[in-house]
């Protein structure tokens, strides 16, 4: 059969099939799955588990110490020796607290389907699910070795499995991401911001406001002084933008503050930009005599650039349009694991999992119609390349 008609052979096959995949979803999403809470973690992982083993390939559990284990399932070429690697890459943590479900229960209404974790990415798991399935049922003679790794840590920084992940990475020629799309139109992600974090601490000298304040080094107008300079670099043209968040200091109205701080969050959508910023804000010396600045951090995650998606894109595209589907591209400011795959260097297609809106709200759905067409995208992806 010409690889034309593959896409839809994939959609046709799994069109009928989304009863079962909604099924998946309820099961996933009713696992609660707390980033900081290990047990419940696990049982979860342990459950997405059981259904991939029902799927064949080879299985494995990555014991972790503080946070869920993790999840790593191969799926070779058949008799064929691979050409190489393909990792998918997501995660089943979320950030909604054990017990959220009793507020905020799994249901289907008007064709969505709530619940916490449904858009954020638990329909993205059963997505890749029912992908593999469907390459299996054809039988296509993939080039290349399959690697899914589901993780538990990414909501919060993704510590402990930025190692597991950027070694797949590594040996993979292509990594595609199942992060929710964006909008109602399902866009991939070709490119993402840098994310970081800086703190600014001021000291100064504490004195009587009234009897010496000429005695006195105000942290507090130091640090409003700092932040009235660094509001400047921002750059919404370039995507750089220095967002002050978190702003402490003084304990009483009669006493000059010796100590301010703020917390800063840095975005950047190329290295270069990233690179700059850091710079400038490690630079940063003291306005006022007698002041001193004590800085720290910077970015935790490089920017996702469009140079690192772009073939992937342009193949997705392809592929969906011989589905008779349109497939669009955003360029998004939160990061994802995808961020860290594409600075090693590796082709990656972020924004492949679910269609629907509200990650980390209480309104969080999916648009369950769409399911099956994003499988099949898949699919047709993972035989493609």
């Amino acid at each position: 059969m010409p690889d034309s008609y593959l896409p839809k052979k994939f959609l046709r096959l799994l069109k009928p099939r989304l009863p079962q995949m909604l099924a998946t979803l309820r099961r996933f999403v009713t696992a609660e799955s707390p980033s900081l809470e290990k047990s419940a973690a696990d049982r979860c992982c342990g459950l997405i588990a059981e259904e991939w083993n029902r799927r064949g390939g080879r299985v494995e559990r990555i014991t972790q110490k503080h946070r869920g284990d993790l999840l790593r399932v191969t799926h070779a070429p058949g008799k064929s020796r691979p050409r190489g690697q393909l990792l998918i890459l997501g995660h089943y943590d979320t950030v909604y607290s054990s017990g959220t479900l009793a507020r905020m229960p799994f249901g289907v209404v008007g064709g969505k389907a709530y619940g916490p974790g449904t858009f954020d990415m638990k329909a993205g798991i059963v997505q890749a699910l029912f992908a593999l399935q469907a390459l299996q049922q054809i039988e296509i003679p993939l080039r290349k070795r399959l690697v899914f790794l589901w993780t538990s840590d990414e909501e919060i920084g993704s510590e402990s499995s930025r190692k597991f992940f950027e070694t797949e990475a590594r040996r993979s020629d292509a990594v595609f991401v199942l992060e929710p799309s964006f909008g109602p139109h399902g866009l991939l992600k070709t490119a993402r911001k840098g994310v970081g974090e800086a703190e600014l601490i001021v000291h100064g000298r504490t004195s009587h406001a009234g009897l010496a304040p000429q005695e006195g080094i105000n942290a507090i107008h130091e640090l409003a002084r700092q932040l009235a300079h660094i509001q400047g670099w921002n750059d919404f043209r370039r995507g750089v933008t220095i967002n002050t968040g978190i702003i402490e200091g003084g304990t009483r109205t009669n006493v000059i503050p010796e100590r301010a701080r703020a917390v800063l969050d840095l975005r950047a959508l190329r290295v270069s930009d990233m690179r700059r910023l850091e710079s400038r804000v490690h630079a940063l010396r003291p306005l006022q005599r007698g002041a001193r600045l004590e800085i720290s951090g910077g970015f935790d995650r490089p920017p996702l650039e469009r140079k690192m998606s772009a073939s992937l894109f342009a193949r997705a595209k392809s592929l969906a349009k011989q589905m008779n589907l349109s497939l669009g591209e955003c360029t998004v400011g939160g990061g994802s694991d995808g961020n860290f795959t594409a600075a090693l260097g590796i082709p990656t297609l972020d924004g492949l999992g679910a269609v629907g809106h509200g990650a980390h709200s209480t309104h969080e759905h999916v648009l369950i119609n769409t399911m099956p067409a994003r499988a099949a995208l898949l699919a047709a992806l993972l035989a493609d390349i």
